[in-house]
């Protein structure tokens, strides 16, 4: 064991616990434990927001979205549907078409979004299983039904067991048609609503899924859609897939993973994670200032066993190695610390849930905070804590260290 490291460990670790250094070491570590701990606890539970936000976008947002660069929409008659759909990963490609629409429902009127869908959708998406009240179909045989989102039954009082009121769709007709006859200016269908979705507030109030057939017939559309959406088979590589489909496609379309379908979402998000991070990183700092002053007086307290060790031949660099060793390892302690104690309160809340949201049964998607442990945070905030640790031990060790030495008038 060097001499360095093994004074160091006695002056941390010093049987007489009435001494005051080791009090004042003691706080140091805690603060430095409770620090590092609140930290990797707020990184999981928000890694856990995040993975709750991106498991609602993983039913109605596709794993990648193709839509065109130019225009509004595409000919799907010319698109490489078999080639894309043979790539290896690719479970299945849908054809969409998205238009804004005004609906009505007896009295109540409501402006939203049709999302025409092909056959393979439901079975592609699962979205069938965010069906809240009756089922979620689509077309049987010839007849055409639509499913709602929940804000939009709401605001409609859209009931699907009611079978005597159809939800009717009024859409814009296409090229220069009179807007002084609503009749002339918009395309009309009525369809029953056979179910109702809800996902989350963004979706419910917005879509409206209706048959592709449909859609298209109230848009007077022929082979055309307004996107394609093509989704990965499980633990499929999707940068590669998106990268070969790129290939595939050229430049004249778009091809977005989920991330970058909901750039804006993803980047508060990240911010915000960032900005709790930095945070929580001052309020470490602060809490070094402990060390800071434990060391000065342990230099200080120690000033007889300096004098000894460099009589006995220490140079000045072994001491201020002394030094610099006790406060490394009250920063290893408090992070290793800290990062036990997180590990205990994150797996506890991911296995029981104790930390409910509450607000009562069914008022959010989940009912405790989430939690995602993940190595890599782990791995940052205990580089982080070491660093700051050693940030605030190396400035008084140098300075007290050389300035005791002066004072014994020893030539450095």
């Amino acid at each position: 064991m060097q001499l360095p490291f093994f004074i160091a460990k006695r002056y941390l670790i010093s049987k007489k616990s009435h001494n005051l250094i080791n009090i004042i070491s003691i706080i140091s570590v805690v603060g430095l434990s409770v620090g590092t701990m609140a930290l990797i606890v707020v990184l999981s539970v928000f890694n856990g927001f995040e993975d709750v936000i991106k498991s609602l976008y993983v039913t109605f947002n596709a794993d990648l979205q193709v839509t065109p660069v130019v225009g509004k929409t595409i000919h799907y008659n010319s698109f490489p549907f078999t080639e894309i759909n043979n790539i290896q990963g690719v479970s299945g490609v849908s054809q969409v078409v998205e238009e804004d629409a005004l609906f009505k429902y007896g009295e109540k009127q409501h402006v939203a979004r049709i999302k025409g869908v092909s056959d393979n959708f439901i079975e592609l998406s699962g979205i069938d299983t965010m069906t809240v009240n009756g089922s979620f179909i689509l077309q049987e045989g010839g007849a055409d039904f639509a499913v709602v989102g929940a804000g939009i039954a709401w605001h409609l009082d859209v009931y699907p067991q009611n079978i005597t009121t159809l939800l009717s769709i009024f859409v814009p007709k296409r090229g220069n048609a009179s807007s002084f006859s609503f009749n002339n200016a918009f395309n009309n269908r009525a369809v029953h609503p056979s179910g109702v979705f809800s996902i989350q507030q963004e979706f419910d109030e917005k879509y409206v899924f209706v048959p592709l057939r449909f859609a298209r017939e109230l848009l007077e559309y022929t082979d055309e859609v307004t996107s394609v959406e093509i989704r990965y088979e499980p633990n499929a590589n999707g940068a590669e897939i998106q990268s070969e489909i790129k290939s595939i496609l050229g430049q004249e379309y778009h091809v977005k993973n989920r991330i970058q379908q909901n750039e804006s979402l993803f980047k508060i998000l990240h911010s915000e994670k960032t900005a709790i991070f930095l945070i929580l990183v001052f309020i470490l700092i602060l809490s070094s200032f402990n060390m800071i002053g434990s060391l000065s007086i342990l230099i200080v307290e120690k000033n007889k066993d300096i004098g000894i060790l460099t009589s006995m031949g220490a140079d000045r660099n072994t001491i201020k190695k002394i030094f610099v060793t006790e406060g490394m390892l009250i920063s290893v302690f408090g992070s290793i610390t800290g990062l036990l104690l997180g590990f205990v309160i994150l797996y506890i809340q991911q296995e029981f849930g104790l930390l409910q949201l509450g607000a009562g049964e069914g008022a959010f998607v989940i009912s405790a905070y989430p939690v995602s442990m993940q190595l890599l945070d782990f791995a940052y905030v205990f580089v982080t804590v070491i660093a700051i640790g050693f940030l605030a031990t190396i400035y008084p060790v140098m300075y007290l260290t050389k300035k005791i030495m002066q004072q014994k008038k020893i030539t450095l």
